[in-house]
């Protein structure tokens, strides 16, 4: 009773979730939402990976709370996430998104200033409410006929003076980083983390939904540094959102780099202190990466790949006007 009372009081004196987490006593609440099997065995590992994600949270001894959620999906009882400092989705994206049925929920909760963190394919979203929502809570998406979705070994070099930076140093990694992001305009709140020029060999494919387009060879071509990895301030100075494009391989999270710059922003959107050094954690090792991983012997096959239809492309078109 006296718990409810808190919340209550807090609720009608309008202090967000945000704020909660920097001046309750009780530890920041972090909830992971899985999204269902995808892809084959070793990749698009949502549930594995959030659960390795959410042990080394704990293991890291710095106040916080970790819920990987039971099931896949958004939660069949979405008030746990009414008190979460930040949410984190690893899931397919597009119009197979978990959170396009949920907009309106979920978008309750960014504005009561609660953080999000979404992985890999959960940042891909659709045109229209999904993407605006998308910029809102985040600063950035995936945007077919936009973006591009090549595995290449970007080298992240220098890093911004950010919380989200803090323990990092130099390195490259193969895996499926989506570049060529949709931002808000003049990236304003937005602070790129991982940023790296692609190499002409990530446009080898002709162009279509996700391979390429005129304006990502175009940027690429002029030499434009790309962003994988960003944070995002939104305009209410509450709440905070996380943009990370790779994640494919779900060996990848044995590179403590790699690693780190998540579990730091988890931290960040949370509203909780990155260590100086950034969020210790321990390497997994082989044996780890191989526990509770999706049962993948039945897996549907994968959707045909998306074509771009005169619609699409006439989309396409109006976006890169700015129409």
């Amino acid at each position: 009773m006296k718990t409810f009372l808190f919340v209550t009081l807090l609720s009608a004196i309008g202090i967000t979730s945000a704020q909660r987490c920097e001046s309750a006593e009780d530890p920041a609440k972090i909830v992971f939402i899985s999204g269902k099997p995808s892809h084959g065995p070793g990749a698009h590992e949502h549930r594995a990976g959030n659960i390795l994600l959410a042990k080394r949270l704990k293991e890291a001894n710095l106040g916080v709370e970790t819920i990987v959620l039971p099931e896949n999906g958004y939660p069949e009882d979405p008030s746990v996430l009414e008190d979460a400092a930040t949410i984190v989705v690893f899931c397919t994206g597009h119009q197979n998104h978990l959170l396009n049925p949920k907009l309106e929920e979920f978008d309750a909760l960014m504005k009561n200033g609660t953080g999000v963190v979404m992985i890999h394919w959960a940042t891909e979203a659709q045109i229209g409410m999904p993407g605006k929502k998308f910029l809102e809570w985040m600063g950035g998406f995936c945007d077919l006929n936009w973006s591009v979705n090549p595995h290449w070994k970007p080298n992240f070099e220098t890093f911004p003076n950010h919380p989200i930076s803090r323990g990092l140093t130099p390195f490259g990694l193969d895996d499926e980083w989506y570049y060529h992001m949709r931002f808000v305009p003049e990236m304003k709140g937005v602070t790129p983390i991982l940023s790296a020029l692609p190499g002409p060999e990530t446009l080898k494919r002709p162009d279509g939904a996700r391979s390429g387009n005129p304006d990502v060879r175009k940027a690429v071509a002029n030499g434009e540094t790309q962003h994988v990895a960003w944070a995002y301030n939104r305009p209410d100075s509450k709440g905070r959102g996380f943009g990370f494009t790779g994640a494919h391989n779900h060996k990848s999270w044995q590179d403590d780099n790699f690693r780190k710059v998540v579990l730091n922003a988890i931290l960040w959107t949370a509203h909780v202190e990155v260590p100086e050094g950034g969020t210790p954690s321990k390497t997994p090792t082989d044996e780890e990466m191989k526990q509770n991983l999706d049962d993948k012997s039945k897996r549907r096959k994968p959707a045909p790949p998306v074509k771009k239809t005169p619609a699409a492309a006439a989309n396409a078109d109006q976006r890169r006007e700015g129409r």
